[in-house]
């Protein structure tokens, strides 16, 4: 066990250090940074003077060097349009997001996974092929109209629910079920897979030989076995939920960690960028170590292979 979280460690490690050289050469690759960070009417000596301010007249190799080094110390850089601390930022952004994937992230999972056990228990049946109907819409539809739908029937006609911003339970009912609808119907159908084949082994038919309830087989016995399946995808899952809701927020105008980076490319704010990306990309990859952990936990081969 040791020796497997050394190596996924090792492996996070890697991962975080080729998303800070690809985040940094991408915001290069896509222009001239002077040319976004300064106004069409600005003279040589203005470019001359900021370029020698932001340190971007040296070699990018020493840009690079500059910006990790300062990345380790606290120091994200300074945002020119939002006009503060970079690394705080985001963080001021982050709770919103946070609070937006934990209420989608939980009613995702419960419906999801309590369909899922249900729709296997009801195989062939209409019950079942009702799941089937909700597993292809919630994967084929893409969310942003899922959301403008929802905005539409739910907020425009009816007026039950507000359109955009953060404030109370209603405000998030919304973008939390267009967020979380794909995800219902993935976990609904992996939970199902595993259900089906933990259903007709032979420790689930001697439980019940035994005498064991019906109820104490599927939820207790059967569940826990069919977990790991679901549990691999919690990981994209829940990442998915901190880092994928750009659209999302921006459909709602919820004011997130999404909607920043909307906002910070449109003003061209290169750091701010740079910061979103980074520091999604790392909660992503450390949740996802986090669930390799709880795999290997469930099972043992794992930490072997």
């Amino acid at each position: 066990m040791q020796r497997y979280l050394l190596l996924r460690l090792a492996q996070t490690v890697m991962a975080l250090f080729g998303v800070t050289m690809l985040v940094f050469a991408l915001t290069r690759l896509s222009g001239d940074i002077l040319d976004m960070m300064l106004p069409a009417e600005a003279t040589a000596e203005d470019f001359a003077r900021v370029e020698k301010l932001w340190g971007l007249d040296k070699p990018l190799v020493i840009q690079y060097g500059v910006y990790m080094g300062n990345v380790f110390k606290g120091d994200w850089g300074r945002s020119y349009r939002f006009h503060g601390d970079v690394l705080q930022v985001v963080i001021k952004r982050f709770p919103a997001t946070v609070q937006l994937a934990a209420v989608t992230l939980a009613w995702s999972t419960i419906v999801g996974v309590s369909l899922g056990v249900l729709v296997a228990n009801k195989k062939d049946t209409p019950f079942d092929l009702g799941g089937k109907l909700i597993a292809l819409l919630g994967q084929s539809l893409p969310s942003f109209w899922t959301g403008i739908v929802l905005v539409w029937v739910f907020a425009v006609i009816l007026g039950w629910l507000p359109v955009q911003g953060k404030g109370g339970i209603k405000h998030m009912i919304l973008p939390a079920i267009t967020l979380g609808w794909f995800n219902v119907a993935a976990l609904m159908r992996l939970t199902r897979s595993a259900m089906l084949d933990v259903l007709d082994s032979e420790y689930v038919k001697l439980a019940r030989i035994k005498g064991l309830p019906e109820w104490k087989v599927i939820w207790k016995h059967c569940l826990r076995n069919a977990a790991i399946a679901p549990l691999t995808y919690f990981g994209v899952l829940a990442g998915f939920f901190l880092t994928g809701s750009v659209v999302i927020e921006t459909v709602f105008n919820w004011p997130g960690t999404g909607l920043l980076a909307v906002e910070a490319i449109e003003r061209r704010d290169y750091m701010v960028v740079q910061a979103v990306v980074l520091f999604m990309a790392g909660i992503f990859i450390i949740t996802n170590l986090v669930v390799d952990i709880l795999y290997a936990y469930l099972d043992p081969r794992i930490r072997y292979n």
